[in-house]
């Protein structure tokens, strides 16, 4: 019963700092959006290593933030790819 909520409450947080990213690329925000990038990345993996976070939601994200990846290749001001 507390594993879901806490399950829920995890992706609640990770769904929010992509819409953030995404609200950054929006406005052209690079620097944020490169920042959100970065620590939607840490959530995701922190998460899945804890186990909190399923295979099949772990790739969701992954493909999302992979997009976002495409779109902001040309942010070249910092690397971003091995982070």
């Amino acid at each position: 019963m507390f594993g879901n909520k806490i399950k829920r409450q995890i992706k609640i947080q990770i769904e929010t700092q992509i819409r953030d990213l995404k609200l950054y690329l929006e406005n052209n925000y690079k620097d944020l959006a490169i920042e959100a990038r970065k620590e939607a990345i840490s959530l995701i993996e922190e998460h899945y290593k804890k186990g909190n976070l399923k295979e099949k939601d772990y790739m969701k994200y992954q493909k999302i933030l992979g997009e976002y990846t495409e779109l902001m290749k040309d942010y070249n001001h910092q690397q971003f790819y091995r982070t």
